[in-house]
Order: structure tokens, then C-alpha cells, then sequence
């Protein structure tokens, strides 16, 4: 991940020094648990405590890439360095497990510490849309289908539409918190060989894991593609949004304007420029991150017990895509929280084209009076085209309509074009007790 999307809290979350001190505290809960078994000798673990406790995380990893050089493996090479700096007790740490007991597990532990921070950022861009959706709740504004006037909404709707998507990214995104929240103590095939399923329980009960139910080598990565996943999904509602932030923001429709600072410049060459670089830059991370959802499926099928294909896979995807997420999720909130929403702009824009787009409810009037659909919209569509193209009043089109005219009193066209676009809009916020 390069710092210019990095925040120092997820960083911490996914640095080394916080993958050892993990590993570290895995091992010593095994090394407590075998010992209330019985299984390595009573006093071990009060004499290893203190050292423990005392230990630099720094030296411990100082040392551990020093012994991976001539080994090639991080594990063996992470215990030598414990059994140099704790002595000759140490002997007893990873009693009956393997390196994947370890890396899985303490993945585990980073992950699920991550995702609180995922969840907290979540929340925070739920709560400003939420403020958004009811601020702008009877805001009539401009309904689009193709790039092309539709029919009058609401804008607090349109921010509703993006709020129960994100809603439902919460959900997913609970769901994927636990799924990953398993971790395993049952040594080189699963199968428990050196120590009992008991051990397991304990040392994920201290850990606040829960005991994958069949782990095999490691933890199937299911559990991973599932995350990415939901990583996935949530760009994707990242995505949507600025999308719409970015459409709005054209000079020619001005209707909404993402936050531009008074040092900020929008171009080297045009200093009228203020582009919505935010947006484009969190589509295109929206990209970046579904491009993670192939690595991570395919790291799903490995060979028998275990191969370690999806290892240096993991190294890269899971850091990357949690933090892409959290700086995503952080400036979104940022977007949305300076979103310049330009109401008059709004309004003249509904109005500067008139209003060829009340063509439905002149339709079902046409419909309730008896004529056959295809004549009613056919006459419809001819009133509306007109005053589209030659910059005609709608209403005056309609009226003069031999046919039309036929069918409606003016009073009934007129009745017929006040429609209440937005009455049922209540209805709609009820089912999100707003």
C-alpha cells in the first residue's frame, strides 16, 4: 500500500510490529493452556511471563529476519529468535503446532482488529448520509433514467437509495467480520495429533476467536474470498455515489459539487477548473478493489491439507484492500460532509426545458377516459417531442391537441399536470424509521 492512501491507524493495525506482538501472545496462551493439561511441564509459563512481558517486539523482528535468511521460513525463524531471547524455556513454545496454527490465527487476530476500524468508518458514512437523506427529504429534484429527464423525485429519496445500499453493506460487512473470526490450534493437519481439541477452545476463548470446526493444514479460505467480497461490494457503493457526485457536478448541470478548499487548485494550466478529483479518485479505487476478488477466490482451492500458494497472495490483498477500504470510506465522508448542493440550480434546471416531462400522468388521464393506450401515448409523445424541440410550453401543446382535447377539459390537464410526484415519500422513509 503506498503511503498516499495510507492512515496511520490502519497501518499500525497491519504493521509487523503488530503481527509479532500477535504471534507472541498465540503462543504464550497454547503454552498456558498445555500447561493446565498437563501436557508441558507445571511453572513453565510463570517463568516465561515476565520475559514475555519484557520482550522488544523490534529485537524479536531484528532477529527473526536474520535467521529467515539462512532458514526461509518466517515461523522457524520467529521461534529462533524467541528461544535466543527467552532461553532455554522457550523450547516449549509451539508444543505441537504448526506454522499455520500461528499465521492463520494471528491473521485472524489483525483482521478482526481491522475491521473494527472498517466497521467504525462504515458507520460514520452511514450517519452523514442518513443526515443528508432527511435534510433533503421534500427537496423535489430531477429524477434521470439514461442521462435523460425522467420523472420529479426527491433528492432526499435519491439519498435514501444510497443509504439502504449502505445499510446493506453493514450487513454484509457483519457477516464478513464473522466469518473471519475463526482461528485454529490443531497442528499440522487438523487432526489434533499433539494436543486435544480442549487446548483450542481455551486459547480461542482468551483470544476472543472462535475454533474453525475443520481446519485442516489452515483455515479455509472461503472465509477470506467471502471478506474481499464484501470489500467488493462496498466499493461498489462507494463507487455508485460518486459516480452520481461526479454527474452533478458537470458545468452544464451544477447541481452538486463536491468540496473544493480555498488553496486547492483544479488544473496546472486553467485556474477556472474545480474538478471532482475525490470521486474519480474513489471509482477508480472501486476498480482497484474488485480486482482482488480473483486472487482471492482462486487461493480457495489448494493442494490436499495445505500448499502455501495463497500465502503471497494474502500478503499483498488483505493489507491492501482493508486499507484501500478505510481511506475509501474516510473520504467519502469527507465528500459528503462539504457536498455543495446547489437548490436553485436544482430547480432551474427542471424548469429552463419545460415541462415535457409530465407526459405519464397526462397518459393515465388520457387512459381513465377510455382510450386505448397506444393512441393515448402516441398523442402524448407527439405533444411532448414538440415542445421539446421548438421550446413550447407543455401545457399550452397539450391543450391545443385536437384529440387530447377531445378526451380532457382544460381544467382536467391542468389537474393532471399538478401531480404530487412525492406524496408516498413518507411511506418510503417509514420503512427506515426516518
Amino acid at each position: 500500500m503506498i503511503k498516499r492512501y495510507l492512515y496511520p491507524e490502519i497501518e499500525r493495525v497491519f504493521s509487523r510490529e503488530n503481527k509479532v506482538q500477535k504471534w507472541i501472545k498465540i503462543e504464550f496462551e497454547v503454552l498456558k493452556a498445555e500447561e493446565g493439561f498437563g501436557i508441558v511441564p507445571e511453572g513453565i509459563s510463570a517463568r516465561l511471563a515476565e520475559k514475555i512481558e519484557g520482550l522488544d517486539v523490534k529485537e524479536v523482528i531484528r532477529l527473526l529476519d536474520e535467521y529467515e535468511k539462512e532458514t526461509d521460513h518466517e515461523v522457524v525463524a520467529f521461534l529462533m529468535a524467541l528461544e535466543e531471547l527467552l532461553g532455554e524455556d522457550a523450547r516449549f513454545l509451539h508444543y505441537g503446532l504448526t506454522s499455520s496454527d500461528l499465521l492463520d490465527t494471528g491473521l485472524a487476530l489483525v483482521l478482526t482488529e481491522a475491521l473494527e476500524l472498517i466497521l467504525s468508518e462504515l458507520d460514520l458514512v452511514i450517519n452523514t448520509l442518513k443526515v443528508k437523506v432527511i435534510e433533503n427529504k421534500y427537496v423535489p429534484f430531477m429524477g434521470r433514467t439514461h442521462g435523460v429527464f425522467a420523472e420529479p423525485t426527491s433528492l432526499g429519496l435519491k439519498f435514501l437509495s444510497h443509504y439502504s445500499e449502505f445499510l446493506r453493506c453493514r450487513e454484509r460487512l457483519m457477516k464478513g467480520i464473522q466469518e473471519v473470526s475463526f482461528g485454529k490450534i490443531s497442528g499440522a493437519v487438523g487432526n489434533y495429533s499433539f494436543i486435544p481439541p480442549e487446548v483450542e477452545e481455551k486459547v480461542l476463548q482468551e483470544l476472543g476467536l472462535k475454533p474453525e470446526p475443520v481446519s485442516t493444514q489452515i483455515i479455509p479460505r472461503d472465509r477470506i474470498a467471502f471478506l474481499i467480497s464484501v470489500y467488493a461490494f462496498i466499493g461498489d457503493a462507494i463507487e455508485r455515489i460518486s459516480q452520481e457526485i461526479r454527474l452533478f457536478q458537470r458545468t452544464e448541470v451544477g447541481e452538486m459539487q463536491e468540496p473544493f478548499y480555498s488553496k486547492q487548485r483544479g488544473s496546472s494550466a486553467m485556474p477556472h477548473k474545480r474538478n471532482p478529483i475525490r470521486s474519480e479518485r474513489l471509482m477508480g479505487l472501486a476498480r482497484l478493489l474488485r480486482g482482488y476478488l480473483i486472487p482471492a477466490h482462486e487461493d480457495v482451492s489448494l493442494w490436499h491439507e495445505r500448499d502455501i500458494s495463497h500465502s503471497s497472495v494474502e500478503r499483498f490483498i488483505i493489507p491492501d484492500a482493508t486499507e484501500i477500504l478505510f481511506y475509501m470510506l474516510r473520504l467519502l465522508r469527507k465528500n459528503l460532509e462539504g457536498l455543495v448542493i446547489d437548490k436553485e440550480r436544482i430547480k432551474k434546471n427542471m424548469e429552463s426545458f419545460g415541462k415535457f416531462y409530465l407526459s405519464e400522468p397526462i397518459l393515465l388521464a388520457l387512459v381513465k377516459k377510455g382510450v386505448a393506450r397506444r393512441e393515448a401515448y402516441e398523442w402524448v409523445k407527439e405533444c411532448a417531442i414538440k415542445a421539446q424541440n421548438e421550446h413550447l410550453n407543455f401545457e399550452d401543446v397539450i391543450k391545443k391537441h385536437p384529440k387530447i382535447q377531445y378526451y380532457l377539459e382544460d381544467k382536467e390537464i391542468e389537474e393532471a399536470l399538478n401531480h404530487d410526484f412525492l406524496k408516498h415519500v413518507d411511506k418510503i422513509f417509514k420503512r427506515f424509521n426516518l
